[in-house]
C-alpha cells in the first residue's frame, strides 16, 4: 500500500477563487488564517508566559507579504520528535536554542514548497545568526538523496538538510492543530515557545517578513 503525504496546499489564487464561489473540491486542503484550537497533544513543557510581549509586537506585523502569519494564542512549547540533522545523525529541535527559529516543513513533491524555498534561503542569507535561523526539515520519505538534489540544483546554499522520512513532525503538528498541509512554518523563541504560524507559502525574502523577524528577536526594541 502506498503510503500517505500530507497534501500540499494549492496557491492563495486559487483559495481566494474557491472562497468567492464557495466550492470546496473534494480532498483539496485550504489555507487557514488559524493554527488551530489548541486543543492537541502538544502542551507547554517550559513557562510560554514571556514570549507574550515578543507577540504582542508580532501581532501588528503579520500583513502585506506575511498576511497569513497566524500569532499564537495558547502559550505553547514546539516541541517535535527527532530528525535526521545536517550530518545525518538523530537530533532535536532544542539543539538550535537559543536562537529564534523559523521551523518549516516541505518536501520535494510539494510544489509550494520547491517555490517557497529560494525566499527562505534568502531570509537566512539576509538574517541568519546566532540569533536567528530558519530550520527547514524536508519530508519525503526514503532516503535523502532527492532532497540533496533538489536542494543543490536550486541553488539552495544556506539551508542545510534536515531530513524526517517518517513524516513524524508534520503528524505532531497536526495533531495538535498547529499544520493543515505543506508549507507549514512555525516561529519559535529562544526556549522553543510558540510565537506564530503560517500554512501557506510565503516571500520570506520580502521586506514585511524581515520586519516579522526582526521583531521576534528583538531588534529595535
Amino acid at each position: 500500500m502506498q503510503e500517505r503525504k500530507p497534501g500540499y496546499l494549492p496557491s492563495l489564487k486559487l483559495v481566494a477563487i474557491a472562497a468567492v464561489l464557495g466550492i470546496v473540491a473534494g480532498g483539496l486542503a485550504v489555507y487557514m488564517r488559524g493554527a488551530g484550537d489548541g486543543n492537541g497533544s502538544m502542551q507547554a513543557s517550559v513557562d510560554c508566559a514571556p514570549a507574550q510581549a515578543t507577540i504582542a509586537r508580532l501581532d501588528p506585523l503579520a500583513k502585506g507579504q506575511v498576511a497569513a502569519f497566524v500569532t499564537e494564542k495558547h502559550g505553547r512549547n514546539l516541541s517535535l520528535p527527532g530528525f535526521k540533522g545536517p550530518d545525518g545523525k538523530d537530533m532535536k529541535l532544542e539543539a538550535y536554542q537559543p536562537r529564534v527559529q523559523l521551523v518549516n516543513l516541505w518536501a520535494t513533491w510539494c510544489v509550494p514548497c520547491r517555490e517557497e524555498m529560494p525566499a527562505l534561503n534568502a531570509l537566512q542569507k539576509a538574517l541568519g545568526s546566532d540569533k536567528f535561523q530558519v530550520t527547514a526539515i524536508n519530508l519525503d520519505t526514503g532516503d535523502d538523496s532527492k532532497p540533496k538534489e533538489f536542494l543543490a540544483e536550486t541553488k539552495i546554499d544556506a539551508l542545510p538538510l534536515h531530513h524526517d522520512a517518517t513524516l513524524a513532525s508534520f503528524n505532531a503538528m497536526k495533531k495538535a492543530g498547529i499544520a493543515i498541509g505543506l508549507p507549514a512554518s512555525v516561529l519559535v523563541d529562544g526556549r522553543g515557545c510558540m510565537l506564530g504560524a503560517m500554512n501557506a507559502p510565503a516571500a520570506w525574502d520580502s521586506d514585511d517578513a524581515k520586519a516579522l523577524i526582526r521583531a521576534a528577536i528583538g531588534e529595535g526594541v
